[in-house]
């Protein structure tokens, strides 16, 4: 059986969907192959979405006119804003789901999406044919036409895409117990990691872990602390509000309605559900200790590296051997489920060593598991083999996002799946049969700057760096954090959206209202004065210094511990919308720190412009160091910025090749 399309992705987690919905959203016919079609953007671990840095990635998938803010919203059961005590670059949010829901509300999504088929299949192998007319001597030599399936289905495109998560040889451990398998009850997928090394291209082995689920039932929560959520004044999309999200995508959405799906809804704070803290100690500590001979981390049986910033129980019991106690947090897995998550207990132990040290713990005397946390070890491929549009060097028309590419994280994953899913419907246009994509505008690939979103940073990273660990996303990765915040991805990314065709029209006008807004808020603040008589009880209120004359109310907002909220009390004409009020005071407090990152930003623009792909034979340049030409030889960075982020690649290497282009 042979099946046509104009791109595949393989694998439907959170790369999967997003990939999938944004190939369809631009017109090409798209085909999304899943093993399990009830087990689409499932989340293998923790139920939630965003966090530092990873809810501004978040933001931005939905600026552009991604999907995963939207289910984020309609499936949340708490929302909180993270590192509010900071400055607004910090500023993260964040959102328990409900998992299950978070799975229909996807699936809702894709089965809406005109142009987008799902086929329950596992893929095998790619196909592949020579590459004809290529103008590079050093370009890929072959172009993907297709994969195979397991069921020997024969499904063919000009762009495919690999999403599959942990599932390339995939392998879990518990204890000495060792299975193949993709998650905890899913089989591993074979052969396709072997097909694509068939291409030239690399890949190794990476780790990672989840912890136990426990039974709410069996749980003491009057001896753990309360963890309530922040009131619901931020989500994750920026179409909050509008009559139907659905709308957005979907010319006709009645046409497309489906009784079993909940309309859409904005959350509301008196329907959300509560974490829960605790911790270890040291009969925890003792238990656990007994158990480090059979764990596999410890005992050999793991060779792989997993992720350094969440690192598994009995690691921290190793690495921190002077802590009494390590923190854990009691998350619900949904509203209609008394399985429930323990953030903070990732392990691989046997089985009753995870149950025995967790019964030491006050609040889990009586504990009852669903199933123990477990390890697993899985493919992935060389990042630093990819163009910043996440197609491969050494095979035109392959992408690859998400955990195959050395990262860890739904957001990371959905980031990377977005952009190569536009990417592949350009690759493919030329073959389309739905929109014709060979526009000036859409011709060329999304690749976005470092200034420009984390999205870019994440890319950039992986391209540039590569990975001998999994990757997570910081706000301390990006240099110009400033310039990316959660507030303002609408200002930055929604034009672009609209411009490739991803974002609609009604979004941008949703931007573009938003904007006004802003401005006129900024404007009336610059052109409004206040006597001393009127302010000073105000500023008397919050240990502020006293004024003796009018003063405009932009240059009091500057002032440390003035708020426009605090304002809008004082003048009512200067309330708004809660997003524009922040995004307006942001503006006003930082300006000074904004455009300076701006201008160092416009700078490194300089190098960016300096394109150098193609113009050196790097072995033959010995002004170079052996390491830069080894390293420039093996990445071949496209312009001079991208060069100077390589590790190895110093000061002195980057003015050797500005002097060669006679700069």
């Amino acid at each position: 059986m042979i099946l046509k399309y104009d791109v595949i992705v393989i694998g439907a987690g959170h790369a999967g969907c997003e990939a999938a919905a944004a190939a369809a959203r631009l017109g090409v016919h798209t085909c999304l192959v899943t093993m399990d079609m009830n087990k689409i953007a499932q989340m293998s671990c923790n139920p939630a979405v965003g966090g530092i840095a990873k809810g501004q990635i978040v933001r931005e998938i939905d600026a552009l006119g991604g999907r995963m803010g939207i289910v984020t919203d309609r499936t949340a059961i708490q929302f909180r804003m993270l590192n509010r005590s900071k400055g607004p670059a910090m500023w993260s949010p964040r959102a328990q789901c409900d998992r299950e829901r978070f799975i229909w509300e996807w699936r809702h999504q894709l089965d809406t999406t005109p142009g987008l088929d799902i086929w329950q299949d596992q893929v095998m192998e790619l196909l592949t044919e020579a590459q004809e007319n290529t103008t590079l001597t050093d370009g890929p030599k072959r172009r993907v036409t297709g994969v195979r399936t397991l069921w020997g289905v024969d499904i063919m495109a000009p762009a495919v895409i690999i999403t599959a998560g942990t599932f390339l040889n995939g392998m879990l451990h518990i204890g000495r117990k060792m299975l193949p398998g993709g998650r905890i009850a899913e089989p591993a997928a074979l052969r396709l990691t072997e097909s694509v090394n068939a291409l030239g291209i690399r890949s190794d082995r990476m780790k990672t872990g989840t912890p136990v689920r426990i039974d709410a039932r069996s749980v003491d929560f009057g001896k753990m602390e309360l963890q309530q959520g922040d009131p619901v004044t931020h989500l994750f999309s920026y179409m909050h509000g509008t009559e139907s999200i659905d709308s957005q995508y979907l010319a006709d959405p009645e046409l497309f309605s489906r009784d079993c799906y909940a309309s859409p809804r904005r959350p509301r704070t008196e329907d959300f559900l509560p974490c829960w803290t605790t911790q270890t100690n040291s009969e925890c500590h003792d238990v656990l200790r007994s158990g480090l001979k059979d764990s596999p981390l410890f005992n050999g049986q793991i060779q792989s590296i997993g992720p350094r910033y969440c690192p598994s129980v009995e690691t921290k019991l190793v690495t921190f051997a002077d802590k009494d106690s390590h923190p854990l947090f009691l998350e619900p897995e949904g509203t209609d489920t008394n399985e429930m998550y323990l953030n903070g207990f990732s392990s691989s132990m046997p089985m009753e060593i995870q149950i025995e040290a967790l019964r030491k713990i006050p609040a889990f005397k009586e504990l009852r598991v669903y199933r123990p946390g477990y390890a697993i070890e899985y493919d992935f491929f060389d990042p630093t083999q990819l163009h910043h549009s996440l197609e491969s060097r050494l095979c035109s028309g392959l992408f690859f996002a998400g955990q195959v590419n050395g990262t860890t994280g739904y957001e990371e994953a959905a980031g990377q799946g977005l952009v190569a899913g536009v990417n592949a419907a350009i690759s493919a246009g030329h073959h389309a049969t739905g929109t014709d994509l060979s526009t000036a505008a859409a011709a060329r690939p999304l690749v976005l700057g470092r200034d420009e979103a984390y999205i870019g940073v994440l890319i950039d990273d992986l391209v540039m760096k590569g990975v001998d660990e999994p990757y997570r996303m910081f706000t301390s990765r990006a240099e110009y954090r400033i310039l990316l915040r959660q507030d303002d991805a609408d200002r930055r990314l929604t034009p672009i959206g609209h411009s490739i065709g991803l974002a609609t029209t009604s979004r941008l006008d949703i931007w573009k209202r938003k904007e006004k807004a802003i401005d006129d808020l900024h404007a009336l603040l610059r052109s409004t004065t206040m006597k001393q008589d009127e302010i000073n009880p105000y500023l008397d209120e919050i240990g502020s210094t006293r004024v003796n004359r009018s003063v405009h109310l932009d240059e009091l907002l500057t002032r440390p511990g003035v708020t426009l909220a605090g304002l809008q009390e004082l003048r009512p004409e200067l309330r708004a919308d809660d997003e524009v009020t922040e995004a307006t005071e942001i503006l006003i407090k930082y300006d000074g720190y904004i455009r300076r990152e701006r201008e160092y930003a416009d700078k490194m623009h300089r190098l960016e412009d300096i394109k150098i792909d193609g113009h050196f034979d790097y072995n033959s340049i010995q002004s170079l160091s052996t390491e830069a030409r080894q390293k420039l030889t093996a990445r071949r960075p496209e312009t001079l910025a991208h060069a100077s982020r390589i590790p190895g690649i110093s000061p002195s290497d980057i003015n050797v090749l500005l002097v060669l282009l006679g700069r």
